[in-house]
């Protein structure tokens, strides 16, 4: 493998932690990142194959009803250090959410605000989550981690304030 893409990066890092199935880093996916870095089940389940293929990973233990654990190799371990080491690139939000409202103006004021409104739980309910996060973070790296995603949580609820709905 040439070089290791932010998902594989990602899984890679999160079985530091030891061996887990795909179902297991979909779930951790979901809990460390969510705040910040979006992984579907379906870039997971294509990405762990190929990390085995190129020796990055190898398979675990056989779990109930055909789930598979992988583990991480040497290889592995030195591959995310590599891809921590090098450049980031361009950042990019991808969220659908804010590409709709860029185009609000196409909406009605009804379906602006009821476009705004379905969203406003999910993004007070990240919020909340965001700030159990920052208080239970044990480092100072998970801490800033945390932090931002309270900053991003607040800011799109921000963003959500200042969308015309009429």
């Amino acid at each position: 493998m040439s070089e290791l893409n932010s998902t594989s990066a990602a899984l890679l890092g999160l079985l530091h932690d030891g061996p887990m199935t795909g179902g297991q880093l979909v779930a951790a996916v979901a809990e460390r990142f969510g705040g910040f870095f979006s992984v579907t089940r379906s870039q997971v389940y294509r990405e762990l194959p190929a990390l085995a293929q190129n020796g990055l990973l190898r398979l675990g233990k056989q779990g109930p009803r055909s789930s598979q654990q992988y583990v991480i190799t040497a290889a592995g371990k030195r591959a995310f250090k590599a891809w921590l080491n090098t450049e980031p690139g361009p950042d990019n939000l991808r969220s659908p959410l804010v590409l709709r409202l860029a185009y609000a103006g196409s909406l009605t004021a009804r379906q602006r605000r009821a476009l705004v409104e379905a969203a406003r739980p999910d993004a007070a309910a990240r919020l909340d989550a965001a700030k159990q996060d920052a208080k239970a973070a044990d480092d100072p790296f998970t801490k800033a981690v945390a932090d931002f995603a309270v900053a991003h949580s607040r800011a799109l609820l921000k963003l959500l304030d200042t969308v015309p709905t009429d």
